[in-house]
């Protein structure tokens, strides 16, 4: 087994805890042996939320506690004077970016068929105010070039929101939801 030495930098002075890394499909741990799990804007990536969700209730205590984090890119938002490009955009990252685009909506069900009791579903609506920050998270620039080859936008649709983007005041926000979930007591 692995230690991964980044985050065994950040959690070296906690005796209580042991960081291992592995494939999140497949974990290198016991059955019921862990106490706590998190992910974070982990599940919209893997090739199969629902397994993770299992293998993580595999490895959880009963009782054990987790919290999943994702978004829901249909969630996304962009202000812009013609409503059918932001649309589009966001169409286009739900549908070709992000393998589990609508993973934050379907985690309490998801987590629930995986053993769960689901706790609590939190909502976070995460807002840009600088196009700079957001394009570092939302890849304006580079995702909308995509767009525009996968037809979900024109070129000159694709420079007038660009150019928008770059000069007017800029909003953008998407909804993160955070669920809070026990592993149920009886498997």
């Amino acid at each position: 087994m692995t230690t991964c030495k980044w985050s065994n930098r950040h959690t070296s002075s906690l005796a209580q805890v042991q960081v291992h890394h592995g494939d999140i499909h497949n974990l290198p741990l016991a059955d019921r042996s862990v106490d706590r799990a998190h992910t974070d804007r982990v599940l919209q990536h893997v090739a199969d939320p629902s397994a993770v969700l299992a293998e993580t209730r595999r490895v959880l205590r009963p009782g054990g506690r987790a919290v999943f984090a994702e978004p829901d890119w249909d969630t996304l938002i962009v202000d812009y004077p013609d409503l059918a490009v932001p649309r589009a955009y966001t169409r286009f990252v739900a549908d070709e970016v992000v393998r589990n685009a609508g993973i934050g909506r379907q985690l309490a069900r998801l987590a629930t068929r995986a053993g769960f009791t689901v706790d609590k579903v939190i909502p976070i609506t995460v807002t840009f105010h600088d196009v700079e920050s957001a394009d570092k998270v939302l890849g304006l620039q580079r995702v909308t070039a995509r767009a525009v080859t996968a037809n979900y936008l024109t070129e000159p649709e694709a420079g007038q929101w660009l150019h928008h983007l770059a000069t007017e005041p800029f909003f953008a926000s998407a909804t993160v939801f955070i669920v809070t979930a026990t592993a149920d007591m009886a498997d």
